[in-house]
C-alpha cells in the first residue's frame, strides 16, 4: 500500500467509493449520486489548497482522505474538517489509519492547528478510530440530518495539531 496525492484521473474511483456512502450510509449526508466530472472538481478545488490523498495497492484505489476548510470567515484559516473514505471490502486492515495519519501530518506541516470530524451518531467503529488518533469529542447536534427517512445526530471531535 501507499499513500499519494490524489489526481483527477483517480476520480472514477473514488466515485465509486463515494456514491457507495451516499447510497448506503448517513457517513455522508448527500443523497443523490455524483458522476466523474463532479469529482474531478472536487479533487481539483480541494487539492489547490489542502491534502487529498488516496491509498492504492496494485493499481486500485483502496481509500482517500482529505481536509477542507472549516467555515469561511477569516479566523478559522488555521482549522479545517477532515474526511476519510474507505472501500467497503478494505475497512479493518488499517488503510483509514494510514490515510489519516499522513493527513494529519501534513496538516501540521502546512501550519494549520485544528482538525475537525464530523462523525454521524451513532457510530462506534468512527468514534473509537477517530479517539485512537488522539481526537476528543467537543460537541453534538442533535437531529440536524435527515436521511433513509430518519433524524440524524452529529458528533464532532478535534484534535489540536
Amino acid at each position: 500500500m501507499k499513500i499519494r496525492s490524489c489526481l483527477t484521473t483517480d476520480a472514477h474511483q473514488l466515485v465509486e467509493i463515494y456514491n457507495h456512502f451516499i447510497l448506503n450510509s448517513t457517513a455522508t449526508f448527500e443523497e443523490a449520486i455524483i458522476d466523474v466530472d463532479e469529482m474531478i472538481n472536487r479533487i481539483a478545488s480541494i487539492s489547490s489548497n489542502y491534502p487529498f490523498l488516496v491509498c492504492e495497492s496494485d493499481e486500485q484505489i483502496m481509500g482517500y482522505a482529505y481536509a477542507v476548510r472549516w467555515k469561511e470567515r477569516s479566523a478559522y484559516r488555521y482549522s479545517l474538517e477532515t474526511t476519510v473514505y474507505v472501500r467497503p471490502n478494505h475497512q479493518r486492515e488499517g488503510v483509514g489509519r494510514l490515510l489519516y495519519l499522513e493527513l494529519l501530518e501534513q496538516l501540521r506541516l502546512r501550519g494549520f492547528h485544528c482538525g475537525l470530524a464530523g462523525i454521524t451518531l451513532p457510530n462506534r467503529p468512527s468514534v473509537e478510530f477517530h479517539e485512537s488518533l488522539g481526537f476528543e469529542k467537543v460537541g453534538q447536534l442533535k437531529q440536524v440530518g435527515f436521511k433513509f427517512g430518519e433524524w440524524i445526530d452529529v458528533g464532532y471531535w478535534q484534535i489540536i495539531l
